[in-house]
């Protein structure tokens, strides 16, 4: 079976292992742990990183951390993973879900806007409330979809026009950039993930990166308990979010290959985009990949008036031919947690979702693979 996408373990991920165990700095202390948040800052052109246990806890730390409380909203795309809306209801908050664009695949900041202009007033305090729901309007998380990045300059005019924080959920987006410049200081934190099928992992975890040095030793305290050390003191609500010493040891060695791996992708990216452009014509799309993104899947949009049993239909012709490919997220506003938040009109994300097919992208995928995944793609649809 060529699978989606499986880690490049063939770097120095065992060496280190081996080392954590030798050493007996398994947990969340030890030098790897400090050498993976060096190496992510810099990748991202940040001030500083905080490794996490993963993703998820790196947003509910994040947005914590940005004075996300019980009883307020975050603007999220309703096209993300679930996790996105997760971290914010883990603050005891509710998503406010609006569509994207067709270019990118990523939250519109046009419609954000407008929604804003429309649904939200600001009251004396300075803090701005959605008038229907009574609940005060406190981050702005865009999404970097499929390591795609959204119009930031806008949302950064948006968030401080209002003033409310900017915060990216960056899982998929290691390695992307964004007019010549790196993500990190794109918003005021951003969160990356490292699980096993993204493009750089550490088998699990997560790391929140930006450039705000008060916001990351915030983050940085919640992660680890909110201790006030020595003793045994605690000033607010911690959580214990920490990465592990083994977990950041194969983080290191993947960094090591950033570049390699980011190249790769993009090279899967172009092969399919070559090798099955003849689909246009029967209507079939590819994932938009906007200028400098880290393409960290790929895959075929199949035609208008299609659904999501005609791509599962492709896929289990595909999975016959021993090659993974599977449907995409399903909309954050069709979820059940989800269903009662406030929400814009949501046609684009609506009328996308069920047509989607990830293919094989595996960082050390073969070209006889990708030769493979083409032929048989031409004859399922």
């Amino acid at each position: 079976m060529i699978p989606l996408a499986m880690p490049d373990l063939t770097g120095n991920e065992k060496k280190y292992l081996d080392n954590c165990i030798d050493t007996t700095y398994v947990s969340s202390v030890g030098e790897y742990v400090t050498k993976f948040e060096d190496m992510t800052a810099q990748a991202t052109g940040s001030i500083g990183a905080v490794a996490t246990s993963s993703g998820t806890t790196g947003l509910h730390a994040a947005l914590t951390a940005a004075g996300v409380k019980h009883g307020d909203l975050v603007i999220i795309p309703t096209f993300t993973f679930i996790a996105s809306a997760n971290a914010v209801r883990h603050c005891g908050a509710d998503p406010w879900m609006m569509d994207i664009r067709t270019s990118n695949w990523c939250l519109d900041p046009d419609l954000v806007k407008t929604e804003i202009e429309i649904n939200c007033r600001r009251r004396e305090d300075g803090k701005l409330y959605h008038k229907a729901r009574n609940k005060r309007v406190a981050a702005l998380m865009p999404v970097y979809t499929l390591g795609n990045m959204p119009d930031m300059k806008a949302f950064r005019g948006i968030a401080d026009a209002y003033q409310i924080p900017l915060i990216a959920d960056a899982a998929c987006a290691i390695g992307a950039i964004y007019e010549g410049q790196a993500l990190g200081p794109l918003a005021d934190m951003s969160v990356l993930s490292f699980n096993g099928n993204k493009t750089v992992t550490c088998g699990g975890g997560g790391a929140v990166v930006g450039c705000d040095h008060k916001l990351l030793e915030h983050v940085r305290h919640l992660t680890t308990t909110a201790r006030v050390w020595p003793d045994y003191d605690f000033d607010e609500v911690g959580f214990n979010y920490r990465m592990t010493n083994i977990q950041a040891a194969v983080g290191v060695a993947q960094m090591e290959r950033l570049g390699s791996f980011v190249d790769a992708k993009r090279k899967v990216r172009r092969y399919y985009e070559e090798r099955l452009d003849e689909l246009q014509k029967k209507g079939i799309g590819f994932f938009p990949a906007t200028d400098g993104a880290s393409c960290w899947f790929s895959g075929i949009v199949l035609p208008k008036g299609t659904d999501l049993e005609n791509a599962k239909e492709i896929c289990a012709k595909l999975k016959k031919e021993d090659i993974e490919a599977r449907p995409f997220w399903k909309p954050v506003h069709l979820q059940a947690p989800y269903l009662a938040c406030p929400r814009s009109k949501l046609d684009i994300a609506q009328n996308l979702w069920q047509r989607m097919i990830t293919l094989p992208c595996s960082t050390n995928i073969t070209e006889e693979e990708l030769e493979k995944v083409v032929k048989a793609v031409k004859e399922c649809v």
